[in-house]
């Protein structure tokens, strides 16, 4: 099986309209950039995107957000998104806030084939609305489903020609359990090397779950900066 692509436009080739994505990352580190790059100039459109944040206005998913490509968030953090927020505010996207763990978990339960799990976080705000809940141990929960999608978009320190990748730091936060979860992943790395180069003790995520990998190029590499007024 060929995993080996020249670029991200050639590995997305096949992401249509109406795609569910995941896409890796924390904060701003470690999204992929590559991949979102070629997702623009592709111009697909309604797309569900489920990440642990939406970027920012010029930067990560906040660029799919000013080209209208993006109909729903499922995500954590969007508070650094002018766009997202006029966007949300009007009605013209559809957003799921989810708590981080929460949304870690779901995804990461998908990866395992695990279809639901039971978590106190939520209970007794709208978060639980619509939601079966139970009591264990006198404490209540309730319940949240697996998070799957049908492309999974990740970017890897390292990775070889087999898919078997190598994360940086907090990176690994969301992009190890996405890597996971999608029926499809695709992986961009900055450093792709023949087998047999990275240390099996190093290795974050094996190659059988990884489906297409590229180098990837003109990473910005951006955080993000606390930002105070007086």
């Amino acid at each position: 099986m060929k995993k080996v692509y020249r670029n991200a436009s050639e590995a997305i080739f096949d992401i249509q309209d109406d795609a569910t994505l995941m896409l890796g990352g924390f904060g701003l580190c470690g999204i992929p950039e590559n991949c979102i790059s070629a997702l623009i100039e592709k111009g697909v459109k309604n797309l569900t995107c489920i990440s642990n944040n939406a970027g920012v206005d010029d930067f990560g998913i906040g660029l799919m957000l000013k080209t209208r490509q993006v109909k729903k968030m499922i995500s954590s953090y969007v508070g650094e998104n002018a766009e997202f927020e006029r966007q949300l505010l009007s009605g013209e996207l559809e957003v799921d806030l989810i708590p981080q763990g929460t949304l870690a978990t779901r995804i990461a339960m998908a990866g395992m084939g695990i279809p639901a799990f039971f978590t106190p976080a939520g209970y007794g705000t709208e978060i639980a609305e619509g939601k079966e809940i139970r009591a264990f141990n006198d404490k209540m929960y309730l319940m949240e489903l697996a998070l799957h999608a049908d492309f999974s978009l990740v970017k890897a320190w390292k990775g070889d020609t087999l898919g078997n990748l190598v994360f940086r730091k907090t990176t690994r936060n969301f992009s190890v359990p996405m890597a996971k979860a999608g029926n499809i992943t695709i992986v961009e790395v900055e450093e792709l090397v023949e087998p047999g180069q990275l240390d099996p003790d190093d290795i974050h995520v094996p190659g059988i779950y990884v489906h297409r990998i590229f180098k990837g190029i003109d990473y910005e590499k951006r955080i993000e900066r606390k930002t105070v007024s007086l």
